[in-house]
């Protein structure tokens, strides 16, 4: 009898050749945060100049003032405690430090069920079928048989995209027609999946404003419905965030997480145009884990986050290291 696939599993080389293009597309965009990091580590000293120049290109990368606060504050600590003695010393260190804190967060996903049920939320525009449709190749690259249920009824458009997606994907897509309750969709297609011998379910919903009281409910309901079902569904409730928004990104975070419960967060369009350092403030001001990261329109777009990756693309020197 083989052995049940690794839930979270993948190829090595996979992951790396996709945290490559991640690394260039930050550089590829050429925006000022980016360089003025690698500026700043490249210098010959801790003076003035370098701390004020710090703390203004971690604001500019979206790292929020509060994270950014703590981190120069720490550095500077350690600089007069003569624990650090060059810029070089200083990105080593914090590299660490964020490491280290970023590494005690939960980053796997949950699929253990029969089947996994997988919550996605968010608000429009978000980039959340697309990402549901690159979730769904990748963990059926993983050895995974998802199911993709349409659970966002509000516009025929949406249904038909998420269809697109499943066929791209090649992965099923369960659907009823436009102002269908999303409950009963979503209670069909974790039936659909028992009888079809799928081990998971994604659902998508209603791209909502976080300011929208009643849709909230709407994904309650839709919660209590699966738990009728599976008291332990759904396995996980991730938020699709667009790295583009920043720091408005941790209002809807919150109130997605008041309304339904957060396991993790999906962050997109983390290309050279966007500031990457939201994920930093985001998971230290919030504590909800970013699990996933997209970088384009591609299928193969979606990756597991890895937060030593992802360190090493945002805080380099000039020289690359």
């Amino acid at each position: 009898m083989n052995a049940p696939p690794d839930p979270n599993a993948a190829a090595p080389n996979e992951r790396q050749g996709f945290w490559t293009r991640f690394s260039k597309t930050l550089d590829a965009g050429r925006q000022a945060y980016v360089a003025d990091l690698k500026e700043v580590f490249g210098r010959p000293a801790l003076d003035t100049a370098f701390w004020d120049d710090l703390e203004t290109s971690l604001i500019a990368a979206d790292a929020g003032v509060p994270t950014t606060e703590r981190v120069v504050g720490d550095l500077r600590r350690q600089a007069a405690g003569a624990h650090l003695r060059t810029p070089a010393d200083a990105l080593g260190y914090l590299k660490a430090d964020l490491g280290k804190q970023m590494a005690a967060r939960p980053r796997d996903l949950n699929l253990r069920g029969a089947p996994a049920v997988m919550l996605v939320v968010g608000v429009n525009g978000s980039g959340k079928t697309t990402t549901i449709g690159k979730l769904a190749h990748l963990l059926q690259r993983e050895g995974r048989r998802p199911l993709l249920a349409a659970g966002d009824t509000y516009r025929a458009a949406a249904i038909e995209q998420l269809r697109l997606w499943g066929e791209r994907a090649q992965v099923e897509v369960v659907a009823h027609g436009p102002g269908a309750d999303p409950g009963a969709v979503a209670f069909d297609a974790v039936q659909a999946a028992r009888a079809r011998g799928k081990d998971l379910v994604i659902i998508d919903t209603a791209g909502r404003l976080h300011t929208r009281t009643d849709l909230m409910e709407e994904l309650r309901k839709v919660r209590r419905v699966l738990q009728r079902l599976d008291e332990q569904a759904p396995q996980e409730v991730l938020a699709v965030l667009d790295a583009h928004v920043g720091q408005n990104s941790a209002q809807q975070v919150k109130v997605f997480q008041e309304a339904i419960g957060l396991t993790g967060l999906a962050v997109t369009k983390m290309d050279g145009s966007a500031k990457a350092g939201v994920v930093l403030s985001i998971e230290e001001d919030l504590s909800v884990p970013v699990k996933l990261v997209g970088i384009g329109e591609g299928l193969d777009d979606l990756n597991r986050f890895d937060p030593g990756q992802y360190l090493d693309a945002l805080l380099r020197k000039e020289d690359g290291t």
